[in-house]
């Protein structure tokens, strides 16, 4: 079956400095059926307060890549990286086996909102990394461009799984293909904009997670932006 995520159904942290919505399972939202698909275990979308941030904390064995969609976060970890992320920009931590890091808003002024999404890897303890990205522009990316997946396939960022992460910035009035290959699991995310597919209205923050048969195509009412899954069985 087909498995619709809306986006009004998802977790909700708010501590004040911290505005996260889940679409799986996380910190004090647990839902046993929303436990992650595949390799894909979180996808979070975060708006943090300026001046504030995730202090330092570790992670080991997880893919943790995050899109900023607005504002700038400033990273700092333990393999001497010290970076800022800007709009338009991916950064990947492989945390293998073991990294600390903080993430915080740069500004002191403006919010900072953006996608943590976290990746299972195929193999445990593999040493930790570190890599940044700029992703497509708009123009460039109007149908599916890969942005991250498995090593040596050619993607801007690499996994540590056999996941491939592709970014779509389409126009009002696109009709778009979901790609889905069989014996594989796909998980569509809208970012932000309005959608159809099969008559169902999809926006921001929506997840559409694959059952065994193709997707529907999707019919852009408005300018848009969404990610799309492609994972192992």
């Amino acid at each position: 079956m087909t498995l619709i995520h809306e986006n009004m159904s998802r977790g909700h942290t708010d501590t004040g400095w911290l505005n996260s919505y889940h679409t799986f399972s996380f910190g004090g939202f647990q839902d046993p059926t929303r436990m992650g698909f595949g390799a894909l275990r979180v996808i979070n979308e975060d708006r943090i307060a300026p001046g504030s941030g995730f202090s330092e904390h570790g992670h080991a064995d997880m893919d943790i890549l995050t899109l900023v969609l607005a504002g700038k976060l400033r990273h700092k970890d333990t393999l001497g990286n010290t970076v800022t992320i800007a709009p338009g920009e991916a950064q990947l931590m492989h945390a293998g086996s073991g990294v600390r890091h903080s993430e915080m808003n740069a500004s002191s002024k403006e919010p900072a909102h953006f996608l943590q999404i976290w990746l299972i890897p195929d193999t445990r303890g593999l040493a930790p990394r570190y890599q940044q990205a700029r992703l497509p522009d708009a123009m460039a990316s109007r149908d599916w461009v890969e942005v991250a997946g498995p090593a040596g396939g050619g993607a801007s960022l690499e996994l540590c799984s056999d996941a491939r992460l592709s970014l779509a910035q389409p126009h009002a009035g696109d009709r778009m293909r979901v790609p889905h290959q069989p014996g594989r699991l796909t998980f569509l995310h809208i970012i932000e904009g309005l959608a159809m597919m099969d008559g169902e209205r999809l926006v921001g923050g929506d997840g559409v997670q694959l059952g065994a048969d193709a997707l529907p195509d999707l019919d852009w009412i408005t300018d848009g932006k969404a990610l799309l899954f492609d994972m192992r069985r």
